[in-house]
Order: C-alpha cells, then structure tokens, then sequence
C-alpha cells in the first residue's frame, strides 16, 4: 500500500476484508493490446546516451527522474521529471516517478550497459490496482508496462524492485555528470530545435490571447491575475504548462524583474510586462517578453524608453554568429544602454569605467540559453558558458530592459514607475541567428497596430 494512503487512516474507509480484496482482484477485462510506437525523441536520446558513456569510460553513474513533490499532506505537484532524464531517454511529461537510469560499465568491453527501472503498473489482482494513490490504475489511470516503455524509448527496462542495492535511486548525479548534461545541451539537435519552435509558437498563440482580455483585466481588482490566467490556461490547453511562473507585470511592477505575484490591478495608460512561456509536452519551453501599453497607446516617455531597448536588442541580434563569445551578445546590449542613458542624461559620471554605473537600471544579464530548462545548461563551467564560443544550434534568449523603480531617487522622476523588457529566443545557424519569435511583434508601431487588430 502506498505510503501516503498510510498516513491518512483517521479517513481511511475501504474494507480490509479478505473477501473484498479477492471480490477486487476479480472479473476485470483484459486491457486491449497497446501498440506502441518508438517516441520522436528516441534516437536523439540514444545518441545523447552514447556520448555520455564515451564522456565517462568505466564509471557506474545514474540519473533520476525524481520523485513526487508533497504540495500538501497527501497531495503532490504534477509530476515533471527532471531535465537531464529527459534529455536522455525522451520521456516527457508525467513520466515517470521513482524511474532512475543506470549506466553500468561492460566487463572488458567498452561502453555502458543501460537500463531504466521503472515502477511496473500494479495489474488487476494487485491490491494497489485500487489501493495504491500513487501508482495504481483507479487513481492515476493506465500506465504503460516494462515492455511498452523499452518499445517507446528504445531502452532496456526492469522492475525498480531490481535495481542493485548499491544504487541509491534517489542520488543526484555527480558535478561531473550534471557539467557534461549542461554542456552537451548547448547545442541543440534538430528534434530540440522543433521542439523550442512549436513552444515559441504556442507561446505567441498565448500573447494574441492576452490583448482581447485587457478590458477586462482593466476591470478586475486583480488584472495581473487576468491576465495570468488567460495565459497559463492557453499554455494546459496547447502544451503541458508554463515553463516557468508568468510575469503579468503592469505599471511599476514592471520594474520588479521577477514579479510573479501578479496580484496587481491594471490600469489605462500604464505599460504591462509580460514574460511567458508554453512548455510543450516534450517539456522545452520558450521565454518571450513584450511591453504592451494597456490601452494600446505608447504615451512619448514611454515609448523613449521603449525604443532604446529595443535598439539594444537589435545590436545584440546583429552581432550573432558562430565564433564569437556569448558574451559578446551581452556587451553589445549594455553599449547601447549606456550610451543612450548617457544621452539622456541619466547615467551619473563614473571616476572607474569598469563601474558602470548606468547598470542601476539594467541589473540582469542580456542572455541565458533556452531549451529543457528556462535557463538552460545552468551547471556547465563559466568558461564554456559566459564566456564560451557561439556554434550553429545554440538557442538563447536577448532581453535587454531598462526599470525605473518607484523609490528610485536617482531616477528623472517622470521615469519613475516604468519598466520596459524586450525578450526574444533565437537559434545560431551557419551563418548568422535566427529569431524564432519573430511572428510577435516588437516594434512599437507594429505593437499598437497589433493590438488594435486583436483589441474586442
């Protein structure tokens, strides 16, 4: 019996009869046969595998999908399992918790042995077919067996009951094994690729559905979380969820770069921040920002601020293509910032250029790679992130912004209370970048003109 049905006896109210078991365990239909094809992300994951071994000849290593999180008492979050277990046997969402993928070294041989252990599904007879909350067939639904699984992904598989003693299933991977994951997945291979363009897709789908709903965000004490809902219900309906906590930013919010709060209300002529992303059900996400003018309007102030990120962005975009560090893309943003808040005359003298004292209004970095993770190949060294080398395939974010905070004493105080972000994910190709969300609109023209096109 599941551990978590043990802990909840005081409302435990199934018999425990030997004739209820046996009456349970009875007269079931036999499931039809499931043909199962081998999942898209099969060779990929194989190939990811092969090269994980031939990183680490002779180590026994594993990695976990990761076990259920308790939400509360007796009730978990929604199962995602972890990154790197995706990346290396395609299995996305719902899968599976408690599995663990053991590379064992071969006798004299190079190369790995691989082998997933999963919980087998608890069949009818099985007291945890209806006992179980966790596994078992009344509560979550049919569940793939051993065999279906090794047919979807290619992959041997066993009972989890006979993993080796000497494995802990719910050990992380050693610095060395997460470092390798993180910097293999700097580049991505066609089937990611795909999969960050249909996130990127659906992601913009989720913007177009947001504008028709500003009059009545206007109208909600709450708007933020109109505007919140309205984008995270898009992104069940077309992928698995969000990638990450939607932004639903309006007027000085938006200068709160992680403002997931989204308890504000939202008001005519003020601007919205809005950071989303769809994770489809392979689980890549996209990472889109756009600064919308509530009634559709950029007002003069707002659209000065509006066009010096997006100049920003457009330096950082044009300077993209393989061979120059990533954080090239970076500095280019931050020589347009400065210069044009050095313009303006917002940016104080500094006695030490290295200060750059400008940065008060642009704290974050201009880029992060994109893929399994929002913030993808966080663990790989810095050498070979920050300050690695572009190549075809490599997916990341621009976001250039500049935020003006309510308190800010420095700050014009016309400026203050405004916050403007541009993000877009783009893909290095042979010769230069490619901005996969392009189809939404960026500049402050075309935003209004979209938005009077979808406004109800």
């Amino acid at each position: 019996m599941n551990d978590k049905d043990e802990t909840n006896k005081a409302r435990t109210t199934r018999p425990t009869t030997q004739e209820f078991k046996d009456f349970m365990g009875e007269h079931w239909a036999p499931h039809e046969d499931v043909e199962v094809t081998r999942i898209a992300a099969a060779p990929y994951a194989a190939e990811r595998r092969a090269r994980l071994s031939d990183l680490f000849p002779g180590t026994r290593f594993s990695v976990p999908a990761g076990e259920l999180k308790t939400r509360a008492n007796d009730t978990d979050y929604r199962f995602r399992p972890s990154s790197d277990f995706t990346y290396l046997t395609g299995l996305g969402i719902d899968h599976e918790p408690g599995a663990v993928l053991v590379f064992e070294p071969r006798e004299g041989a190079a190369g790995h042995d691989i082998v997933l252990y999963l919980v087998p599904p608890a069949q009818p007879g099985d007291e945890g077919f209806y006992s179980d909350p966790a596994a078992g067939e009344f509560w979550i639904g049919r569940r793939p067996g051993l065999a279906e699984f090794e047919a979807m992904t290619g992959i041997a598989t066993k009972a989890l009951a006979d993993l080796p003693a000497s494995i802990d299933a719910a050990a992380e991977p050693g610095e060395d094994i997460r470092a390798a994951l993180a910097e293999m997945r700097f580049v991505k291979d066609e089937y990611e690729i795909q999969q960050l363009r249909d996130a990127v897709d659906a992601t913009i789908a989720g913007f177009e559905r947001v504008v028709p709903e500003l009059p009545r965000a206007i109208a909600h004490k709450r708007g933020e979380r109109v505007i919140e809902a309205t984008f995270d219900g898009h992104a069940r309906e077309e992928g698995n969820a969000v990638g990450y906590e939607t932004i639903a930013a309006a007027g000085p919010h938006a200068t709160t770069l992680h403002w997931i709060s989204n308890t504000g209300q939202v008001r005519a002529g003020d601007l919205l921040l809005l950071d989303a992303g769809v994770e489809v059900e392979s689980l890549y996400t996209a990472d889109i920002t756009r600064t919308l003018p509530v009634d559709g309007t950029f007002t003069p102030l707002q659209r000065r601020v509006y066009e010096i990120v997006l100049e920003a962005a457009d330096a950082a975009f044009a300077i993209v293509k393989p061979g120059i560090r990533f954080l090239d893309v970076h500095l280019a943003a931050m020589e347009v910032i400065e210069q044009r808040l050095t313009e303006w005359g917002i940016a104080p003298a500094q006695e030490d250029p290295e200060s750059k004292l400008y940065r008060r209004w642009m704290v974050h970095g201009t880029s992060h790679h994109l893929g399994l993770d929002v913030h993808d190949c966080a663990e790989a060294k810095r050498e070979l992130y920050l300050e690695g080398v572009l190549e075809p395939g490599m997916v990341f974010t621009i976001e250039p912004g500049l935020y003006f905070q309510e308190g800010d004493l420095v700050a014009p105080e016309e400026l203050r209370g405004i916050g403007v972000r541009i993000e877009d994910d783009i893909v290095v190709t042979e010769d230069g970048a490619e901005n996969l969300s392009a189809a939404l609109p960026r500049d402050p023209d075309e935003v209004e003109a979209w938005m009077k096109r979808l406004a109800r």
